[in-house]
Protein backbone atom coordinates (compact mmCIF):
# COMPACT_ATOMS: atom_id res chain seq x y z
CA UNK A 1 0.00 0.00 0.00
CA UNK A 2 2.69 2.07 0.94
CA UNK A 3 4.31 1.41 -2.69
CA UNK A 4 1.06 2.51 -4.27
CA UNK A 5 0.80 6.16 -2.38
CA UNK A 6 4.51 6.68 -3.06
CA UNK A 7 3.31 5.84 -7.06
CA UNK A 8 0.41 7.89 -6.68
CA UNK A 9 2.42 10.85 -5.16
CA UNK A 10 4.78 10.63 -8.37
CA UNK A 11 2.10 10.54 -11.07
CA UNK A 12 0.31 13.44 -8.85
CA UNK A 13 3.52 15.58 -9.29
CA UNK A 14 4.11 14.85 -13.01
CA UNK A 15 0.93 15.43 -13.75
CA UNK A 16 1.42 19.04 -11.69
CA UNK A 17 4.16 19.57 -13.30
CA UNK A 18 3.14 19.14 -17.15
CA UNK A 19 -0.28 20.98 -16.72
CA UNK A 20 -2.95 20.12 -18.51
CA UNK A 21 -1.46 20.92 -22.11
CA UNK A 22 -1.53 17.98 -24.68
CA UNK A 23 2.15 17.28 -26.35
CA UNK A 24 2.87 19.70 -28.99
CA UNK A 25 4.19 18.07 -32.36
CA UNK A 26 7.77 17.74 -31.97
CA UNK A 27 7.14 17.23 -28.45
CA UNK A 28 5.30 13.96 -29.64
CA UNK A 29 7.83 13.18 -31.93
CA UNK A 30 10.35 12.99 -29.27
CA UNK A 31 8.82 10.97 -27.08
CA UNK A 32 7.38 8.38 -29.40
CA UNK A 33 11.30 8.16 -30.06
CA UNK A 34 11.96 7.61 -26.53
CA UNK A 35 8.89 5.11 -26.01
CA UNK A 36 10.20 3.00 -28.77
CA UNK A 37 14.03 3.12 -27.81
CA UNK A 38 15.23 0.23 -25.48
CA UNK A 39 17.19 2.34 -23.70
CA UNK A 40 18.10 6.34 -22.97
CA UNK A 41 19.05 8.64 -25.87
CA UNK A 42 21.09 11.09 -26.05
CA UNK A 43 19.98 14.47 -27.97
CA UNK A 44 22.12 13.15 -31.01
CA UNK A 45 20.43 10.23 -31.03
CA UNK A 46 17.15 11.73 -31.37
CA UNK A 47 18.23 14.05 -33.90
CA UNK A 48 19.52 11.29 -36.07
CA UNK A 49 16.37 9.39 -35.97
CA UNK A 50 14.15 12.50 -36.58
CA UNK A 51 16.39 13.71 -39.40
CA UNK A 52 15.15 10.66 -41.36
CA UNK A 53 11.91 12.25 -41.58
CA UNK A 54 12.71 15.96 -40.72
CA UNK A 55 14.85 18.58 -41.61
CA UNK A 56 15.21 19.51 -37.40
CA UNK A 57 18.54 21.38 -36.04
CA UNK A 58 20.27 19.34 -33.18
CA UNK A 59 19.74 22.44 -30.41
CA UNK A 60 16.05 22.38 -31.40
CA UNK A 61 15.98 18.60 -30.16
CA UNK A 62 18.19 19.68 -27.37
CA UNK A 63 15.56 22.28 -26.21
CA UNK A 64 12.70 19.87 -26.96
CA UNK A 65 14.56 16.92 -24.63
CA UNK A 66 15.12 20.23 -22.04
CA UNK A 67 11.91 21.14 -22.06
CA UNK A 68 10.38 17.87 -21.78
CA UNK A 69 12.83 17.10 -18.45
CA UNK A 70 11.85 20.31 -16.88
CA UNK A 71 7.57 19.35 -17.58
CA UNK A 72 8.83 15.53 -15.79
CA UNK A 73 7.97 14.06 -18.83
CA UNK A 74 11.38 12.51 -19.39
CA UNK A 75 14.02 11.38 -16.85
CA UNK A 76 17.66 12.23 -17.79
CA UNK A 77 20.94 11.25 -16.30
CA UNK A 78 24.60 12.17 -17.20
CA UNK A 79 26.52 10.34 -19.64
CA UNK A 80 30.03 11.88 -20.32
CA UNK A 81 29.04 15.31 -21.54
CA UNK A 82 26.21 14.13 -22.79
CA UNK A 83 22.48 14.10 -21.43
CA UNK A 84 20.77 10.27 -21.69
CA UNK A 85 16.36 10.62 -21.53
CA UNK A 86 14.13 8.38 -21.30
CA UNK A 87 10.86 8.40 -20.70
CA UNK A 88 9.28 9.03 -17.44
CA UNK A 89 6.06 7.08 -17.70
CA UNK A 90 4.94 4.65 -20.33
CA UNK A 91 2.86 6.19 -23.37
CA UNK A 92 -0.61 4.56 -21.71
CA UNK A 93 -0.11 6.63 -18.63
CA UNK A 94 0.63 9.83 -20.22
CA UNK A 95 -2.61 9.16 -22.05
CA UNK A 96 -4.74 8.50 -19.37
CA UNK A 97 -3.50 11.97 -17.81
CA UNK A 98 -4.63 13.45 -21.01
CA UNK A 99 -7.69 11.91 -20.67
CA UNK A 100 -8.58 12.74 -16.83
CA UNK A 101 -7.30 16.20 -18.04
CA UNK A 102 -10.03 16.88 -20.44
CA UNK A 103 -12.35 15.33 -17.63
CA UNK A 104 -11.60 17.82 -15.03
CA UNK A 105 -11.99 20.50 -17.70
CA UNK A 106 -15.02 19.01 -18.94
CA UNK A 107 -18.09 21.25 -16.30
CA UNK A 108 -20.30 18.04 -16.18
CA UNK A 109 -17.91 14.79 -15.55
CA UNK A 110 -21.03 12.64 -16.42
CA UNK A 111 -22.50 14.30 -19.20
CA UNK A 112 -18.30 14.13 -20.48
CA UNK A 113 -18.18 10.38 -19.99
CA UNK A 114 -21.53 9.46 -21.14
CA UNK A 115 -20.25 11.46 -24.68
CA UNK A 116 -16.99 9.68 -24.63
CA UNK A 117 -18.70 5.96 -24.18
CA UNK A 118 -21.50 6.71 -26.59
CA UNK A 119 -18.74 7.51 -29.00
CA UNK A 120 -16.18 4.19 -28.37
CA UNK A 121 -16.06 1.46 -30.56
CA UNK A 122 -17.96 -1.95 -29.42
CA UNK A 123 -14.24 -3.49 -28.76
CA UNK A 124 -13.50 -0.55 -26.53
CA UNK A 125 -16.15 -0.94 -24.66
CA UNK A 126 -16.11 -3.98 -23.92
CA UNK A 127 -12.45 -3.23 -22.11
CA UNK A 128 -13.87 -0.52 -20.33
CA UNK A 129 -16.26 -3.26 -18.86
CA UNK A 130 -13.68 -4.99 -18.29
CA UNK A 131 -11.38 -2.68 -16.53
CA UNK A 132 -14.55 -1.40 -14.48
CA UNK A 133 -15.03 -5.10 -13.16
CA UNK A 134 -11.56 -5.49 -12.00
CA UNK A 135 -11.55 -1.84 -9.82
CA UNK A 136 -14.67 -3.13 -8.81
CA UNK A 137 -13.29 -6.86 -7.79
CA UNK A 138 -10.67 -5.05 -5.72
CA UNK A 139 -12.24 -2.87 -3.43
Amino acid sequence: MATEDAIGAVQRARHAAQGSRPLGELERLVMEQLWAAEGALTVREVHEQLSGTRELAYTTVMTVLDRLAKKKLTERERDGKAWRYRAAAPREEMAADLMRDALDQAGDRREALVRFVGQVSDEEAALLREALAQLDGKG
